[in-house]
C-alpha cells in the first residue's frame, strides 16, 4: 500500500480515486464504516480507493498542551487501511498552513488539484476548514460545483451508544479493555520497540519485555492479561504492568512491561504489538520485593485464566 503526502500531487494512477476522509484515529467500527463504503463505491466504478487521514491529530496542533490520546499510530493505520482494501493512504500533515485553509479552498486545493479525488466519504460529524467552517452540507455543495460526489455514513450504534474515540478511551483509562476492544473491533494494541531495562523482573523469575509509550493513549494503570505479536510474527501471551512500578524506588517513566509465559529469548531491539485483553487489578504498592513476587504469581495466574476465554 501507498503512502501518499498530502501536499503533494497523487500519482497519475491513484486519481479520479473515491476518497475516505477523517482522522480514523483507532479505526474503529465507525471509520470502518465509512472506509468500507468508499472501498465499495471504488470497486464498483472502477476507481482506486485512498483513506486520506491529519497527521498529527488537528488537537495537537491547536492545544500542544494536550496528554498523549492516540489509539493508533501511522503505522498501524496504514496496515488496518489495507486490511480493509484500499489502495493508499493521504496523510496531510496538520500543520499552521493546512489549520489557515478554509473549506472551499481545502477542496479545491488539496482534495481536488492535488489529489484529484473523484469522489468523497466522510462521516456525518465531520466538520473542516479554517474555524471549521466545512460540514458534511458545505462538502455536498462543493461536490456539486466542482463535479465531484459526496457520500456521507451515519454514524455506527453499539454497545451504550454511538461508536466513538472518545467512549474507547473513557474505557481504556476506566481498566475496561473489553469494553474499548467491541467497539473497536479488535483489542487495543501498543505498538514499540523492545529496550533495556532494569531487569529487576529478570531477577524475581519474571523477565520483561520493557516498551515506552509514546504518544498512544495512557490506560488505567495496573496489570492486563495481554496477547503480543512479534516483529517476526511469533504470538506470545503474557501478564503486563502498565505505569510506573510503585514499589520500585525512583520508577517514574511510564512503561508496559510484559511478561510472556513459557517463553525464555531475547526480545531486545524487536518491535512488539501488545493487545490488552483484560484488566487484572489496578497498579499497587507492595512492603518489599517478596511481597511483590507472590503478588505477581497470582497476577499471572489471573491473567492465564483471562486470556482463556478471550
Amino acid at each position: 500500500m501507498q503512502r501518499l503526502d498530502g501536499g503533494s500531487a497523487v500519482p497519475a494512477h491513484l486519481r479520479g480515486a473515491i476518497v475516505a476522509l477523517g482522522n480514523f484515529d483507532g479505526f474503529h467500527a465507525g471509520h470502518q464504516a465509512v472506509v468500507g463504503r468508499a472501498v465499495a463505491r471504488a470497486r464498483a466504478e472502477g476507481r482506486p480507493a485512498i483513506v486520506a487521514t491529519f497527521d498529527p491529530h488537528p488537537m495537537r496542533f491547536f492545544r500542544s498542551d494536550t496528554p498523549p490520546f492516540r489509539l493508533t499510530t501511522l503505522d498501524q493505520r496504514q496496515e488496518l487501511f489495507e486490511a480493509a482494501g484500499a489502495d493508499a493512504m493521504l496523510v496531510y500533515g496538520f500543520d499552521a498552513g493546512l489549520a489557515a485553509l478554509p473549506a472551499r479552498a481545502f477542496v479545491e486545493q488539496r482534495l481536488l488539484a492535488l489529489a484529484g479525488a473523484g469522489g468523497v466519504v466522510t462521516g456525518a460529524d465531520f466538520t473542516f476548514g479554517k474555524g471549521r467552517d466545512g460540514d458534511v452540507g458545505v462538502l455536498a455543495s462543493l461536490g456539486a460545483e466542482h463535479g465531484f460526489s459526496v457520500d456521507t455514513v451515519a454514524p455506527v450504534a453499539g454497545e451504550g451508544g454511538v461508536v466513538s474515540s472518545s467512549r474507547i478511551r473513557e474505557h481504556l483509562r476506566a481498566g475496561e479493555p473489553r469494553a474499548a476492544a467491541a467497539l473497536l473491533t479488535r483489542p487495543f494494541s501498543i505498538r514499540g520497540v523492545v529496550e533495556h531495562g532494569a531487569k529487576l523482573g529478570r531477577q524475581l523469575g519474571y523477565p520483561t519485555a520493557n516498551l515506552t509509550l509514546g504518544n498512544y493513549l495512557r490506560p488505567r494503570y495496573g496489570i492486563y492479561a495481554v496477547r503480543a505479536t512479534v516483529d517476526d510474527g511469533r504470538r506470545l501471551e503474557g501478564a503486563a504492568n502498565l505505569g510506573v512500578r510503585p514499589t520500585i524506588e525512583g520508577q517514574a517513566t511510564e512503561l508496559l512491561e510484559p511478561y510472556f509465559f513459557d517463553f525464555d529469548g531475547d526480545l531486545y531491539g524487536r518491535t512488539l504489538d501488545v493487545a490488552l485483553i483484560d484488566f487484572i487489578r489496578p497498579e499497587a504498592k507492595f512492603d518489599g520485593l517478596d511481597a511483590l513476587n507472590a503478588q505477581m504469581a497470582r497476577d499471572c495466574d489471573a491473567a492465564r485464566l483471562a486470556l482463556s476465554t478471550a
